[in-house]
């Protein structure tokens, strides 16, 4: 699960809510052990998400860096091209 929360810092255009919502329900799915909470734990759950999605904008929005900012498209790319070759057959 947690493989799939990525880099949200130093990126033009910055990390959009819902990129920060989806790292954080990725989080908290690790972290909980289920991905679909019963219905008995649904608010928490959920309070949880929230919490930590708050979390993390404070953080991106504190964070300085002297490094350019990195361009999506190109890190997208990167990705696909680590991924052809770790999935090659």
């Amino acid at each position: 699960m947690c493989r799939n929360i990525r880099q949200l810092h130093n990126f033009e255009p910055p990390a959009t809510p819902d990129e920060v919502r989806a790292a954080a329900l990725q989080y908290v799915r690790k972290v909980a052990g289920a991905t679909h909470p019963s219905q008995r734990n649904q608010a928490a759950f959920d309070r949880a998400v929230a919490a930590v999605a708050a979390a993390t904008t404070e953080l991106l929005d504190e964070l300085i860096t002297a490094a350019p900012p990195k361009n999506r498209e190109v890190e997208a790319a990167r990705a696909r091209e680590r991924a052809a070759k770790r999935y090659a057959t």
